[in-house]
């Protein structure tokens, strides 16, 4: 059997992707194809986080533009990383995955409250962390909230999860003449703005030189490719060697 290449990942995994097709609800086919790829992962020995969104049960930037204040979306907001996070770890029995939901958030007991610490004692006890509530702070994302929890477990990869194949130049349905990425430095990535992650969130990165893989989850076998260090993707890091 191969070894993994990350001894631990961050995986950031949007609400929409929970989705499916319609992007929103909870689609159990989409989550079940998901936790089949984490299964091979943590069988490979990765230890792994996943920071879920929550734009599946309401996208802050549409309800404020709907009337909603920005205080109250970002707290639903987060409230919905909660319940999906319930959700996967309900799932995840199914799959023989042992999950443990931790959150920024006050809540009951079906979560427990967050510390790097009692992650990282999880992790190496075989458990998946879910990291649900966003920062449990409003006007920040959970790219940022995938960044930060990255940092404080040490992680040595973060990995986001989309419906795309990779970082491109510009939007691919959009410009047929955009072109995708097989590496990108962070500076790159900052100076032109190419919208994958929030600022402060590859800002985290760079600071802690923490690479960033971007990829498409629905990719045959797309997770444990990323964790063997297989070339998928897009990756984002440091400098690139010639």
């Amino acid at each position: 059997m191969k070894e993994a290449r990350y001894q631990r990942m961050v995986l950031k995994l949007s609400g929409e992707v929970l989705g499916g097709v319609s992007r929103s609800g909870l689609e159990t086919d989409f989550i079940d194809s998901i936790l089949i790829q984490l299964k091979q992962v943590t069988d490979l020995g990765t230890q792994v986080g996943i920071v879920i969104g929550g734009g599946n049960i309401l996208r802050g930037s549409e309800a404020v533009g709907r009337g909603l204040g920005r205080l109250a979306a970002d707290y639903i907001g987060m409230l919905g990383t909660v319940i999906n996070g319930i959700a996967v770890r309900d799932l995840g029995a199914r799959h023989g995955l042992s999950m443990s939901v931790l959150s920024s958030l006050p809540g009951s007991g079906f979560t427990e409250p967050y510390s790097a610490e009692k992650a990282v004692s999880y992790l190496e006890r075989g458990r998946v962390v879910l990291f649900v509530g966003g920062t449990g702070n409003p006007f920040l994302t959970t790219d940022t909230a995938a960044a930060l929890r990255a940092a404080e477990i040490n992680a040595d990869v973060l990995v986001k999860a989309t419906k795309v194949d990779g970082v491109y130049s510009a939007d691919p349905v959009k410009d047929s003449a955009a072109r995708k990425f097989d590496r990108i430095t962070y500076q790159q990535a900052l100076e032109q703005e190419l919208g994958f992650m929030d600022r402060s969130a590859l800002c985290i990165c760079h600071e802690t030189g923490i690479p960033i893989i971007v990829f498409n989850i629905f990719e045959q076998d797309g997770l444990k490719r990323v964790s063997l260090g297989e070339s998928i993707g897009t990756v984002v890091e440091g400098e690139i060697d010639d």
